[in-house]
């Protein structure tokens, strides 16, 4: 059987070994006399599985105490309005650095909620192969938060901890495409989130990371009861009917990471991966990697041959040999290739050396 390796951008590459054990537990046993897929969220087991995914996740990104964490249905999507409606209640007003589609898309659904959206700087003009810098004279104090983007999974462009933007008020982010592929410090944020579907697990869990006396400090008048995080926090994730699934596949995701040494061992294995990719595409005079070298990602590497036609072809001849998901975007063609946490060194040279055997053909 010819071995496959997937580069999709989310749902992204599990790791074999979770994959596993979900499939030796998705039955009934002795222990749960019924799947995993069955249990209540109200049972003792799955209380067990919430609080121990919660210490895992402290654990590896030093989450302090004074913040609160909870594992949300939803997507990131739902995150773009949560954030504004817990958060958006003084000035009601957001700051955005545009670096990519996702931070576009949570402008619009705050805009949409009535609040005031101001967008700092954008690299929208330049294909957001850079990162937008916060202005010098930016008055955070006019403003409710700051809204950033730490990995834009579709064009590839990331704030990495080393060029966060400096901000004396509230700095918000969406981390879903990165969240423990490289290390942030918790603390310089005062909410995060992040879709699960990548670096934590399936599709269906949203984790977010807020500050307890932020929160404290808003006025949630009119705020529906599933729109607010204390909600969510005061019921340990179980206000309603919790992603049974979701959680329980993330928590062995999280069990997997802690196994191999933490956030600091991931970093160091994909930057491995991410510089063995883009060191072949810069000494290529066939592809090229598009994006600003201080902002590349490290878990979307996007690349080009600049004919979107023959990249199209490419990549479904990629197929052929067992690397699938290779195409970029709708919005921005290309190729894309995520080497989310759980895609081995193997996946890449694999995928270089497909590349290197197209570009003999084709150059």
């Amino acid at each position: 059987m010819m071995t496959t390796y997937n580069f999709s951008a989310g749902p992204g590459v599990l790791p074999e070994t979770v994959i596993t054990q979900i499939k030796q537990e998705f039955e009934k046993n002795e222990h749960t006399h019924m799947s995993i897929v069955e249990i209540s969220h109200r049972s003792q087991q799955f209380q067990t599985i919430v609080a121990n995914a919660e210490q895992k996740l402290r654990q590896l990104m030093q989450i302090p105490d004074d913040y609160g964490v909870v594992f949300l249905q939803g997507g990131g999507s739902t995150q773009f309005e949560m954030l504004p409606l817990n958060f958006a209640t003084k000035q009601q007003k957001i700051a955005l650095l545009d670096s990519g589609n996702f931070a576009a898309k949570a402008g619009e659904a705050a805009q949409q909620l009535g609040k005031s959206v101001t967008v700092l700087a954008s690299t929208k003009p330049t294909h957001y192969q850079s990162l937008p810098a916060l202005p010098q004279d930016f008055d955070a104090a006019a403003y409710d938060y700051l809204h950033i983007v730490t990995n834009n999974t579709i064009e590839g462009a990331t704030f990495h901890q080393n060029n966060l933007p400096k901000t004396t008020g509230r700095l918000v982010a969406d981390m879903s495409s990165n969240i423990l592929a490289e290390p942030y410090q918790v603390t310089d944020f005062d909410a995060i989130f992040a879709g699960g579907q990548k670096n934590l697990g399936p599709a269906g869990v949203t984790v977010a990371i807020i500050k307890k006396d932020w929160l404290a400090e808003q006025d949630l008048t009119g705020v529906g009861p599933m729109m607010r995080y204390q909600n969510h926090i005061d019921k340990q994730s179980m206000y309603n009917t919790s992603p049974v699934f979701a959680i329980y596949a993330l928590d062995l995701v999280l069990d997997w990471v802690i196994a191999q040494g933490g956030v600091a061992a991931m970093h160091e294995r994909n930057l491995a991966k991410a510089n063995r990719l883009y060191d072949y595409l810069d000494q290529s005079a066939f592809y090229t990697a598009p994006v600003e070298k201080s902002a590349r990602s490290l878990t979307n590497i996007v690349f080009t041959t600049g004919d979107l036609a023959r990249d199209k072809m490419i990549a479904k001849q990629a197929e052929t040999q067992g690397l699938f998901n290779l195409a970029g975007h709708r919005s921005v063609g290309g190729f894309r290739a995520s080497l989310y946490n759980a895609q081995p060194m193997a996946a890449v040279d694999a995928l270089i050396t497909f590349l290197k055997k197209v570009e003999a053909e084709q150059a």
